[in-house]
């Protein structure tokens, strides 16, 4: 049988996931907004997509980023229908 367009992420031969990135604090400002549906290829990393969001600075003052909830190393890929939350360094005072 065919599948719909776009229903079945993990179909045999699909080569783009759909994720959620969550942004906070000035992030999530410059963004428009804190959820953001995104498709990206398989295979690339979180840092990637900081960088595809013109975040790259972030990453040298402390970004922090976690996947599905748990907290990972920046250049870890990316799962299907994962939600990416990118953490800024929370300033102290």
């Amino acid at each position: 049988h065919k599948s719909l367009p776009g229903r079945h992420i993990m179909a045999e031969g699909a080569d783009e996931l759909e994720i959620v990135v969550v942004a906070f604090g000035p992030l999530a400002e410059r963004l428009g907004g804190r959820r953001h549906d995104k498709t990206v290829a398989m295979g690339t990393t979180i840092a990637d997509i900081v960088v595809e969001l013109g975040f790259a600075e972030w990453i040298a003052f402390g970004l922090s980023v976690a996947m599905n909830g748990e907290r990972c190393p920046i250049d870890t890929p990316v799962e299907p229908r994962a939600e990416i939350a990118l953490l800024p360094p929370v300033s102290g005072g």
